[in-house]
């Protein structure tokens, strides 16, 4: 019987990676509005922004517990599979 990568860790693998990426992104995001001073120009093209969507820092906070949930998600699809991968080795050796 030859047992090649699963298909289910890898998928979990990449989940955790993509949720990384997301925090990473959104962490950033908040990182650098914290330390931008905009210039009049760019406070009122900002204000402008502000009426049609809702602040940016609260979506970027929520995009960093979405990472976080897709990450713990990640991490389960993966251990659930590797836990799966030894039932099958135990049962067929």
């Amino acid at each position: 019987m030859e047992i090649s990568g699963s298909s289910a860790f890898y998928s979990g693998l990449s989940t955790i990676q993509t949720g990384q990426n997301r925090v990473d992104q959104a962490a950033g995001k908040i990182a650098s509005a914290a330390t931008t001073q905009p210039s009049d120009a760019q406070v009122d093209r900002l204000r402008a922004n502000d009426r049609a969507q809702p602040t940016n820092s609260a979506s970027n906070m929520v995009e960093m517990a979405e990472g976080k949930f897709q990450v713990e998600l990640g991490v389960k699809v993966a251990k659930a599979s590797d836990e799966m991968l030894g039932t099958l080795i135990d049962t067929y050796a």
